[in-house]
């Protein structure tokens, strides 16, 4: 079943961008990035910002627009059944040529798990004038790691502000 990301939370001032993969089902029925409840990633960035977890989705976006953090996915389009990011097939990067050109200050790229950071280096040829780091996965299916060593590598970011 082919699949679509929604367009960048972003404003022009960022200086972080933070890749995910591909929408989740969850996610895509809600039209939210990280939509579903036990993806960690709103809370982690809540705690990051010391700032009480909110559901509205406006809140959510406006903590990280405020903090001058942008937030996409590598995939524009994919074939997938289901949510995992290994059933990915069919895969079409977003233009990401443009999307730095219109956010000259974004020097810090940060991954929301492996697949994000694979995808990215697979398709996309840029390289220079930008620092990379892979985070672990903030979805549910990332058993293997407790959320209190998720959140302490997730610290990278506040620390790059």
């Amino acid at each position: 079943m082919k699949k679509n990301s929604f367009a960048p939370i972003s404003k022009n001032d960022a200086t972080i961008l933070i890749l995910g993969t591909m929408p989740g089902e969850q996610s895509l029925k809600l039209q939210q990035y990280y939509g579903h409840a036990r993806n960690n990633f709103w809370k982690i960035m809540f705690l990051l910002f010391d700032e009480n977890p909110s559901h509205n989705y406006q809140e959510k976006m406006n903590l990280l627009t405020q903090n001058k953090i942008a937030l996409w996915d590598v995939l524009e389009a994919c074939e997938r059944e289901g949510s995992l990011d290994s059933a990915i097939k069919m895969e079409v990067a977003n233009d990401f040529k443009t999307f730095l050109k219109q956010h000259p200050n974004i020097k810090h790229i940060y991954f929301n798990g492996q697949k994000a950071a694979v995808f990215f280096k697979k398709y996309v040829p840029i390289t220079d004038g930008y620092s990379f780091t892979t985070l672990p996965s903030t979805s549910p299916a990332n058993a293997g790691k407790s959320f209190e060593n998720k959140l302490n590598e997730w610290k990278i970011i506040k620390e790059t502000i």
